[in-house]
């Protein structure tokens, strides 16, 4: 099956309970790294025009949305009608809208978007190369991209302890609770393939993007990346 189709179908079948997943596998810590990428995009007095590609069921849409200022508008996209169908329900009555669409061929106008943001979804594009050169497409002169991704720890000791955690006792807890055991072998060992910043950065250079800096957080359980156009 093309990786697309299988994103599309694995996250449709674990939609309902993927909220509740990221939560207690992370033990919380999730919203905390939101929270660090809002205010990088959130920051300006000014309305904003944001992307969200790859928004799941709409929390980061949602954090986003709350945050920037008044007259704001997040647009929201997905390959996922189930968790678009989870969010839809979550964002009703908020200045969101969440489309279907694909993050490698997305259906809007150069230029449009004043911050183009990916929360734990990058890695899960089939072509990341252009994937990232389609978000910079959509980007404004000057705007900004952000986007948030699980990796691992460089730390030997902390990996073993990392690695043990993500391929033994999170895909147990993951079908305990949908009971869809592959797709909770799928997402850790996706995180374990997606580049470290010393290749991912010089990727986004490549991209065309300018001004490329990394956070860590966790020891290097979850990395923040911003760039400009």
């Amino acid at each position: 099956m093309p990786k697309k189709e299988k994103i599309r179908s694995l996250f449709d079948d674990i939609a309902v309970k993927y909220d509740r997943f990221n939560h207690i596998s992370s033990f919380g810590t999730d919203r905390s790294w939101r929270r660090k990428a809002v205010r990088e995009i959130a920051d300006t007095k000014e309305p904003i025009k944001v992307l969200d590609v790859a928004t799941g069921t709409g929390d980061f849409a949602i954090a986003v949305a709350k945050k920037a200022a008044p007259g704001s508008f997040v647009t929201g996209v997905d390959l996922s009608d189930g968790m678009l169908e989870v969010g839809r329900r979550k964002c009703q009555g908020m200045p969101i809208g969440l489309l279907n669409g694909d993050a490698e061929c997305l259906q809007f106008d150069d230029a449009s978007f004043d911050r183009v943001c990916v929360a734990f979804g990058v890695r899960n594009f089939e072509n990341l190369m252009q994937g990232l050169k389609e978000m910079r497409r959509v980007l404004k002169t000057g705007g900004k991209l952000v986007i948030l991704e699980l990796s691992y720890p460089k730390n030997r000791l902390i990996f073993r302890a990392y690695k043990f955690y993500s391929l033994k006792i999170l895909p147990k807890i993951g079908a305990g609770m949908t009971g869809n055991t592959g797709a909770f072998t799928y997402l850790p060992d996706s995180i374990l393939k997606f580049p470290l910043p010393e290749k991912f950065i010089p990727m986004l250079t490549e991209a065309g993007y300018s001004s490329v800096r990394a956070r860590q957080f966790m020891f290097g359980v979850c990395r923040m990346y911003i760039a400009m156009k």
